[in-house]
């Protein structure tokens, strides 16, 4: 395995830097390093709140530290179902259960018992090796993002109709664009953390990150892959002291006012609703959806499921139906549309109540260890890593963790932690 590491890592790392020391790259790291020195020493940027405004939300431990435990995704999870307007069925109201104490027990009680010893012999990574990675994943994804472009003769965020037009097999590798930032941010935050570079350097290149983010995801006309580079920044910066408890609550508030503001006059402008109607309806009647979607999912899949993985191979590349597209089929029997299941959704569908422990104790767990390494080692890989798999899972309690890319970090993750659950334990 190791061999295999490092043959790819040197491959990679030859290709980052033959492109680094490009005529077209060092252009571009000569004026973005020109530019940060001007962010730098900004006299606007002093205007700027700094970071022990609204000095009372560190007196909070459980903002301060806690913030990003695994169990913000039962809380949301649980915020969601109250935002619906009907409530669930019995039945569906035992499974949530079964799901949420398994969650619990796999992310707050099991992780208890394991890295205890120490941290000398967790799995380490060179920065380098992060950031060539992450550089050539938005390589691939600047790539494929003019691919995608050329082959629907059009931009979808100018041409709405045309997105529909777009080819997985060309949009999925955009979404290379997530994970790249992910590596490369965590490569800064390593630079920071060996005081190679100061706070406000690190701040503007995240920020540049997400603008880079924003520039081809929106342009193609996605959201939710947008969403999950503005919690990864957050994450990270968040657990790696770049960003302030401040701006991450600030900002979480902002980011909802938006969603709903933007939701209720799309809804206005579609004529869907009158300017009476609550602005929490859009939300509300999106969860509730949603929820009645779970509902049909549980009756179908019962105590141990009907389609016994077949929803989670669905996902695999060359299946005839995504696993949201089998969603419609099996409640109603329309493959043309996409339905998101919520995260327990699949679970249920495949292998019962009996999946939905299993599952989400598998996903609890993965989380909850990912979140002990990484307050253990404060290491900036491991800060990365637990940022993805939170952001999607975060993410995965309306759409589910459905999307192949997504399954393979998981996957990583995964194999990591069971790497380092045996060389620390054993």
């Amino acid at each position: 395995m190791s061999v295999i590491y490092s043959t790819l890592t040197a491959i990679i790392n030859r290709v980052s830097d033959e492109f680094h020391e490009s005529f077209l790259f060092t252009a571009i790291f000569s004026v973005l390093s020109f530019i940060e020195d001007k962010w730098v020493n900004s006299y606007f940027k002093s205007l700027y709140p700094n970071e022990n405004f609204l000095s009372f939300l560190n007196k909070n431990e459980i903002l301060k530290n806690q913030l990003f435990h695994p169990l913000i995704v039962l809380f949301l999870f649980s915020l969601f179902l109250i935002l619906s307007i009907n409530p669930p069925s019995t039945s569906l109201v035992i499974t949530l259960i079964i799901g949420f104490v398994a969650f619990f027990i796999g992310s707050a009680v099991l992780p208890r018992y394991f890295l205890n010893n120490g941290s000398e012999n967790i799995l380490l990574f060179k920065k380098k090796d992060i950031y060539s990675i992450g550089f050539c994943l938005m390589l691939v994804s600047i790539a494929f993002f003019f691919i995608s472009v050329a082959s629907v003769g059009g931009i979808p965020l100018i041409k709405p109709s045309i997105r529909y037009l777009l080819k997985p097999a060309f949009t999925m590798p955009v979404f290379l664009i997530i994970p790249g930032t992910c590596l490369i941010a965590s490569a800064y935050l390593k630079d920071f953390q060996d005081g190679e570079i100061t706070r406000s350097q690190a701040r503007f290149r995240f920020l540049f990150l997400l603008l880079i983010d924003c520039a081809f995801l929106l342009l193609l006309g996605y959201r939710t892959p947008l969403l999950a580079a503005f919690l990864i920044i957050i994450i990270i910066g968040f657990y790696g002291n770049i960003v302030s408890l401040w701006e991450v609550v600030v900002g979480a508030l902002i980011g909802v006012g938006a969603i709903i503001g933007i939701g209720y006059f799309r809804s206005l402008g579609e004529m869907a609703i009158t300017s009476s109607t609550n602005p929490f309806y859009t939300l509300q009647s999106r969860a509730d959806f949603t929820l009645h979607v779970l509902n049909l999912l549980d009756f179908i899949g019962g105590n141990f499921g009907v389609t016994h993985g077949q929803l989670l191979a669905s996902s695999i590349p060359g299946s005839d139906l995504g696993p949201r597209m089998m969603v419609g089929k099996l409640i109603a029997w329309r493959t043309e549309v996409t339905v998101t299941p919520t995260l327990i959704g699949q679970m249920v569908a495949d292998f019962g109540k009996a999946g939905v422990f299993v599952e989400m104790l598998i996903l609890g767990f993965t989380l909850g260890i990912g979140f002990k390494l990484m307050q253990k080692t404060k290491n900036f890989f491991y800060i990365g890593i637990y940022s993805l798999i939170i952001t999607y899972s975060i993410l995965g309690v309306e759409t589910g963790i459905l999307d192949i890319q997504v399954l393979l970090y998981f996957t990583i993750a995964i194999l990591i932690y069971l790497i380092d659950l045996v060389k620390v334990e054993y």
